[in-house]
């Protein structure tokens, strides 16, 4: 592989004019692809396999038109102090305003009357209008949606607080200017590593490159492939972090071979052909990762895991062919000024490198290899003792309640939440299906008479039947809000009562509703993340052990990968459902962690893991293959890889960090999950665990049986076939050739 990418990296350096141009005609093809698509219809969301969405397909089904998946709004109403919903004039306001909602939009379905549909509180204090659409939430138009925005103006100055609730005013999440601060606090950390504005710059114009082919492109498609808003967020948040890494160890890689004193073609051809390699090892098992997280079986994370692995590919295709272009336009301003001096001297002769004192990355190195005991000790007690809250993980999906409170879906919630209880924010629906036995208003009249004995139910409606009598749906409102452990366990008993009762009579009894949607989710997670874990890992340790060539290398990398994990979602669980530093963060509402988030931090972190794996152990594996005992080998791969690691992880955290200022707690929370544990894995697990395990085993952490080595090929991650045919033996003075600095960074 190596002699195939030093190949393209010298072409790409030869032909640079050829080169960017297709990369700039690729970025204006997308983007006039996506500034001509139209607006996605939907952005639907659907659980195969589960019983809350056989129960939803039924009920479009078996009520036609009666807008299944449409949108939903909520207007609730609060009465002054010492005054009530139910005086004359507050009436009088409500019903006009139901009138005027009515006719506001060809979208909407229905409005309902709260007098006549009894949706006033018992106190009289409290009142809402369920406003139902035609269509789902991101097929609404602005007008539909400014008239249900508009709503209530004419009520708030007669005194009564109105808040709407519900999906139809569902936007876009903003990400705000943090994610701008990100890129520059990258830039910063580019700036300092290279001394060379040219070459900090290069990474990010690749990166931004890459990520505007990558965005474009997905809403070019968007409707096509029916992909929501945040599949755009996080390719954006996965291609800027990569995109920005991988340019910038091609770059480092490629400083280095020109410091070698070769010539500007050859260095790049080098730089491709060595840490080439190992970019593109890295960015195969972030594919893999995000690619596996299909194994779910959910639609919109399959989506999102191919459109995030779709901008990862990019990345490593800039950095292969875009990257050595722009070197070659880039000249003798890769290096700062000190660079340039530094290498004129030494053209003249001057050497000083014997002079230069060890880098922090040598000096930490060796500190470790005198107290592995102490710092693998101390590395992985830290991170346990941070990983303790993880032990109290609820998982859940957020909903009105964890939005900020300065919304008026979050007002809307506490308004409902006041005058009727927790649990109206997250009504349950019961489908009786008694089109078997044509027995579903009896089934129905049984189901509502059990359901309203259960602990935790505060209401249970009267049946509803379609327009065949062969179907029922009964609306039950529980006690708590919808994200308790309560809701769930009274979801669980209607169905074990349900599955009673279909028993005995032969109708179906389903439980649907976004609260059920959102509890079969979290089920469908929990039970996905054993398989998938066994997936990722399984896959990434055959791709390492192609690399390293030895069994515990890859064994040692997944372990640290999950012990970072699981301390990563310690630190969630403190902050996003204990409340610390939340305050700092902007968390409003603390409650259950998002029910995707264990299973999506394994798969994009490990992917991101792999990759410092890869970078810094294949150094030492080098090293060592050309003689160096285990100890030096180790100290040789911090020398060069330690301080472009370290960046590279700075860059990653300030970008994933960025996110952390989005309105929307899912981005806010997948953000700080990821830059979190990137800081573990990169800082505590890599720099301190990694090499504190090697300098513990010695000769044996490079150990691999004979057949396996006979068995497995050879990928030459190293260069090894590269060096050979280009003849790096010997210098020309007798000394040590270009081989011994032939490093992959």
């Amino acid at each position: 592989m190596a002699t195939f990418l030093y190949k393209l990296g010298r072409l790409a350096f030869r032909r640079r004019h050829y080169v960017a141009l297709v990369w700039v005609a690729l970025l204006a093809l997308a983007g006039v692809g996506a500034a001509s698509a139209s607006t996605p219809t939907s952005s639907s969301f659907s659980i195969p396999g589960t019983e809350a969405q056989k129960a939803f397909d039924l009920l479009e089904q078996r009520f036609p038109g009666g807008s299944a998946d449409g949108a939903t709004a909520r207007v609730v109403f609060k009465a002054p102090a010492n005054e009530k919903m139910t005086d004359a004039g507050h009436k009088a306001e409500v019903r006009a305003i139901v009138d005027e909602l009515s006719g506001s939009s060809d979208q909407v379905s229905s409005v309902t009357d709260p007098y006549t549909a009894k949706a006033v509180s018992k106190d009289g204090s409290t009142a809402y209008v369920s406003v139902s659409y035609k269509v789902a939430s991101m097929e609404l138009t602005d007008e539909t949606r400014t008239a249900l925005e508009e709503t209530g103006a004419d009520a708030r100055a007669q005194g009564l607080a109105v808040e709407i609730g519900g999906d139809a005013l569902q936007a876009a999440p903003e990400t705000g200017a943090t994610e701008i601060i990100g890129v520059a606090i990258a830039a910063v950390v580019l700036v300092i590593t290279f001394g060379s504005l040219i070459a900090a710059g290069l990474p990010l114009l690749t990166a931004l490159i890459g990520v505007g082919v990558g965005i474009s492109t997905i809403t070019a498609l968007a409707n096509v492939l029916d992909l929501g808003s945040t599949t755009s967020t996080l390719a954006m948040m996965i291609g800027l972090a990569v995109g920005i890494d991988y340019a910038l160890f091609i770059v480092s890689r490629y400083r280095a071979e020109l410091a070698e004193g070769r010539a500007r073609e050859e260095a790049a051809g080098r730089a491709v052909g060595t840490a080439g390699s190992a970019v593109v090892f890295a960015g195969l098992t972030v594919v893999i990762a995000l690619v596996g997280l299909a194994v779910v079986n959910i639609p919109m994370l399959s989506k999102m895991g191919f459109a995030a692995a779709g901008t990862v590919v990019i990345a490593v295709l800039i950095a292969l062919t875009l990257i050595p272009a722009l070197l070659g336009f880039a000249g003798a301003r890769v290096h700062g000024r000190k660079d340039r001096k530094a290498l004129e001297s030494d053209a003249e002769g001057h050497h000083h490198h014997a002079g230069r004192k060890p880098n922090l990355g040598t000096r930490w190195a060796r500190f470790v290899l005198r107290r592995p005991v102490a710092v693998l000790i101390t590395a992985v007690v830290g991170l346990g003792a941070i990983a303790i809250p993880a032990t109290s993980l609820e998982l859940g999906l957020p909903d009105d309640g964890s939005q900020p409170v300065s919304t008026t879906q979050r007002k809307a919630y506490d308004l409902l939440s006041d005058g009727f209880g927790p649990g109206f924010n997250g009504p349950l629906m019961v489908v009786v299906d008694g089109r078997a036995d044509d027995n579903a208003k009896a089934t129905a009249t049984e189901v509502a008479d059990t359901v309203k004995k259960m602990d935790g139910v505060a209401v249970v409606t009267p049946s509803t039947l379609n327009k065949a009598g062969d179907t029922a749906t009964i609306t039950v409102i529980p006690e708590d809000r919808p994200s308790s452990v309560g809701t769930e366990n009274l979801v669980h008993s209607i169905r074990a009562t349900g599955g009673e009762i279909a028993a005995d009579n032969g109708a179906e009894v389903l439980v649907t509703g976004a609260t059920a949607m959102n509890i079969d989710f979290s089920q469908k997670m929990n039970d996905a993340l054993l398989p998938y874990l066994a997936l990722v890992v399984g896959l990434a340790f055959l791709l390492l052990m192609l690399v390293f060539r030895s069994v515990l290398v890859p064994l040692k990398a997944a372990l640290g990968f999950l012990l970072s994990v699981v301390a990563a979602l310690g630190a969630v669980v403190a902050v996003f459902q204990w409340g610390w530093l939340g305050g700092l963060l902007g968390v409003e509402q603390t409650g259950p962690v998002m029910s995707m988030m264990p299973i999506f931090m394994v798969g994009v972190v490990f992917g991101l893991a792999m990759d410092y794996e890869v970078f810094l152990v294949t150094r030492m594996r080098e090293a060592y293959v050309h003689g160096e005992r285990p100890g030096e080998a180790i100290v040789t791969g911090f020398r060069h890889g330690a301080r472009v690691v370290s960046a590279a992880a700075v860059i990653m955290i300030a970008v994933f960090a960025g996110f952390i200022g989005s309105s929307e707690s899912m981005i806010k929370m997948i953000g700080f999950g990821l830059a979190i544990a990137v800081f573990f894995d990169a800082f505590v697990v890599r720099m301190a665990i990694v090499p504190a395990v090697l300098a513990l085993l010695g000769k044996k952490a490079w150990w691999l049986p004979r057949w396996l080595d006979r068995a497995l090929p050879n990928v030459d991650v190293e260069g090894e076939a590269l060096r050979k045919r280009l003849g790096d033996t010997e210098g020309s003075d007798g000394g040590p050739g270009p081989e011994r600095e032939l490093v992959v960074v």
